[in-house]
């Protein structure tokens, strides 16, 4: 018995890395699931996979028409809807604001927002109405660069502390009827891109030869985290019994890495 079993959820950005690996772990616990995609050939390759307990829906998080025409066409092809998985995220690459050209900060700017906040807000109130439904949840992906410095530029960062503030507000303006939550993900090895408006969309820096050592050695757990290491937390989140009383919470899962590392001890014994 799985712990989704029956039940039925909508993925954005479920064709690739932290999200495609949410799909994977919700079909393989019962769940049909439906994945908003902007790249088709990615909800190709989903079909294939997983068959009828997947439908992809070719869509741009940014536009509300897409999120209102996923939620359709999920519950179309499944019934209802019990879980809005908010996913898909763009990343600056660490981009400095100083040495930005003006013109290029404000593109920057609304591209990322477009889909790193508006993309969530567009996609939660496409889900409401099914989702009060059936009483169900929301899962966004945040970041560990939402609950501290140094998770992107101070584009992505201020993205990602929008999305905890707006996992709180919804939290209470959805009660008591949906629970929504967050997981916020260290560094992981996924397929995260950049901005067309800052020529790096075309790659994600998580792809470099030396990423995973450089990701051990910034955590106490000393592991490069892989997308299926975040796919837990949010099964747990969308789950009905496990998760009952939870909303409102962010899930940090980063191997510890916002932890204050120790220092090597002295000779003498202190540090």
């Amino acid at each position: 018995m799985g712990w989704l079993d029956g039940q039925v959820a909508l993925v954005t950005g479920g064709g690739s890395g932290i999200g495609r690996a949410v799909v994977a772990r919700f079909v393989e616990e019962g769940a049909r699931v439906g994945v908003m995609e902007r790249v088709a050939a990615r909800g190709d390759e989903l079909r294939r996979e997983f068959g009828n307990a997947v439908v992809a829906i070719a869509g741009d998080v940014a536009q509300l028409a897409d999120n209102k025409r996923a939620v359709a066409e999920t519950v179309r092809a499944f019934g209802r809807l019990d879980a809005f998985i908010g996913n898909a995220g763009i990343f600056d690459v660490y981009a400095s604001v100083e040495e930005m050209p003006e013109e290029q900060l404000s593109r920057a700017f609304d591209e990322l927002f477009a889909v790193n906040v508006k993309g969530l807000m567009f996609g939660a109130r496409a889900a409401l109405p099914e989702l009060r439904k059936t009483k169900g949840a929301m899962v966004f992906t945040a970041s560990v660069a939402g609950l501290n410095s140094g998770g992107g530029g101070a584009i992505y960062t201020a993205s990602k502390h929008a999305v905890v503030g707006l996992v709180r507000e919804l939290a209470v303006e959805l009660a008591p009827d949906i629970r929504v939550n967050g997981v916020a993900p260290g560094g992981t090895l996924t397929d995260l891109r950049g901005l067309q408006s800052l020529g790096n969309d075309d790659r994600s820096q998580f792809a470099a030869p030396d990423m995973a050592e450089r990701l051990r050695a910034g955590n106490p757990l000393h592991i490069a985290l892989e997308p299926a290491d975040l796919a837990g937390a949010y099964l747990f989140l969308a789950s009905r019994r496990d998760a009952r009383g939870i909303t409102g919470t962010i899930v940090q899962v980063d191997a510890g890495g916002l932890l204050r590392m120790p220092r090597p001890r002295s000779p003498h014994g202190g540090r």
